[in-house]
């Protein structure tokens, strides 16, 4: 007898496939192992398998079923990890998020807001507004007595006392660390108007006033 499953006792067992499910490409565990007992049932006592072959054969089926249970318990865990951000999101909706970006929304009769992320030892932080074609609009100095984010509201106001139109405005920080000028993250502020679910694997996106649509990892803080 061969040392290798017969895999013609599979119909004699009763485990093959049926004619109105199809063919079936793989058994399932309780098949392996009826159809391993009985190959042990039925082989030639002068030529029995080899236990190191029989283990061999347990051993490579263990480890395909361990994969696939481990794989189950990962993307279990993955849908419920995407289901708590989801739902963690929802609660920002009509909230206002900070995103590292230099480009931000001033409204009609609104604030164009934001934070700038300040290091330790960084002094005299001011903020430079410009128009999409680079040119200056306001300068505004940043109280930024700590380390960390500071926060900053700019309402259109312009250097000569004009109020500038509503649009789209991009906002530089600027610090002063040993004597030399240094650029600093901005974030801008926007309101958070609805939450889904799209990209690859899923991941939760957010569509905030003034900034499209966001990746939920973006979001800096909450205000």
């Amino acid at each position: 007898m061969s040392n290798s499953i017969d895999t013609g006792l599979i119909g004699q067992l009763g485990i093959g496939p049926r004619a109105a499910e199809g063919p079936r490409e793989e058994l399932g565990q309780q098949e392996f192992l009826k159809l391993m007992l009985a190959q042990l049932q039925n082989q030639d006592p002068f030529s029995p398998m080899e236990s190191g072959e029989f283990l061999g054969q347990l051993a490579q089926f263990g480890t395909v079923s361990g994969i696939s249970d481990m794989q189950k318990s990962i993307e279990g865990l993955a849908g419920s990890l995407t289901g708590n951000q989801t739902l963690q999101a929802a609660s920002l909706v009509s909230r206002d998020v900070l995103v590292p970006t230099r480009e931000g929304w001033l409204p009609p009769d609104g604030e164009l807001a934001g934070a700038v992320d300040v290091p330790a030892g960084v002094r005299n932080v001011y903020l430079e507004i410009t128009d999409l074609n680079g040119s200056p609009v306001a300068r505004l100095p940043v109280d930024a007595q700590v380390a960390g984010q500071t926060s900053f509201r700019w309402n259109g106001q312009l250097s000569g006392g004009d109020t500038a139109p509503p649009g789209f405005y991009e906002v530089r920080a600027v610090g002063e660390s040993g004597g030399n000028a240094q650029d600093l993250e901005v974030m801008i502020a926007g309101r958070v108007e609805s939450v889904a679910l799209g990209g690859a694997g899923g991941a939760v996106k957010l569509t905030v006033t003034g900034l499209g649509t966001v990746d939920l990892g973006r979001v800096r803080g909450i205000l």
